[in-house]
């Protein structure tokens, strides 16, 4: 369900979600703490969809590609309150959270590489929660297109803000619309040379169709 466009961030209040609620936000990682503190977080953590996503983001990811979701969730609530951009602020949050997840494992990667990878692994946990297809559309297509140069000109919102973060924390592009917004974000939450070692590891996948090896460190 889509925020009014008074309150471009209300979190999704709708019947989707049901199913376990996930960990408490104080089992979470202690390097996702100071993000979690955020408002735009803090205020969608007993949410159940949210709260799920959060947890199965712990299981999937290596803690620094984590670290980057959430800041990916984070730049593009700050572009949307900036623009007044109504959005499924809950979705959203799910989406950044397996949105790189398809770059985990050893899997082989069908056509669409590793985004439409992920892609598919959200939508099998939005199905599992009961989330409606028209909303697992909009999200899931968020993810699939989100390595795309440019968001498509008919993405809906949730795309074109998931693209604006994703792109925003890895390589600073759009920094513009939201000034000083990355920079506070990496200095709260840091991951050093992670886009180095994030690109390489796109890179490895679209040349070999494979996921490379990605253990997730131990917690």
């Amino acid at each position: 369900m889509a925020a009014g466009p008074d309150k471009p961030g209300a979190p999704d209040s709708g019947a989707d979600g049901a199913g376990s609620p996930g960990l408490p936000p104080e089992a979470l990682p202690e390097s996702w703490q100071p993000l979690l503190g955020r408002p735009a977080l803090a205020e969608l953590l007993g949410h159940p969809l949210a709260s799920a996503a959060l947890t199965e983001m712990r299981r999937l990811l290596p803690p620094h590609v984590a670290v980057h979701s959430l800041r990916t969730f984070l730049l593009a609530d700050a572009c949307a309150r900036s623009h007044g951009t109504a959005y499924d602020r809950v979705g959203l949050l799910a989406a950044a959270a397996f949105h790189d997840a398809g770059l985990v494992g050893r899997s082989p990667l069908g056509r669409g590489g590793f985004p439409a990878r992920s892609a598919q692994l959200l939508d099998v946990f939005l199905a599992g929660h009961e989330v409606g297809m028209g909303r697992r559309t909009a999200l899931t297509r968020a993810v699939r297109e989100h390595l795309r140069p440019f968001p498509a000109r008919d993405a809906g919102p949730e795309a074109r803000l998931l693209h604006f973060g994703a792109w925003l924390d890895v390589t600073g592009r759009g920094a513009r619309q939201i000034p000083g917004d990355r920079g506070r974000l990496a200095a709260l939450a840091p991951t050093p040379w992670f886009a180095v070692s994030f690109s390489a590891r796109v890179v490895a996948c679209g040349l070999r169709r494979v996921l490379p090896g990605s253990p997730v460190a131990p917690r």
